[in-house]
């Protein structure tokens, strides 16, 4: 498994993760939720507790990797 923190603004947005079964998944930070609720980092995985799950790693951080 692999993890990496997800800063935005400098601050905690959240985990993301590679699962040892080659999935992928998304959670947003307790604290992040609660003091800001509004500041999605893609439109496709809005501010709440979902736990967001792939089999591939999401288009969103695909694109920041190839943007490098």
């Amino acid at each position: 498994m692999r993890q990496a923190t997800i800063l935005y603004n400098d601050i905690l947005a959240g985990i993301l993760t590679e699962t040892d079964d080659g999935y992928f998944t998304y959670q947003y930070d307790e604290n992040y939720i609660a003091n800001y609720p509004d500041s999605f980092i893609t439109f496709t995985m809005p501010v709440n507790e979902t736990v967001y799950k792939e089999n591939r790693l999401f288009p969103f951080f695909e694109g920041l990797i190839l943007a490098k």
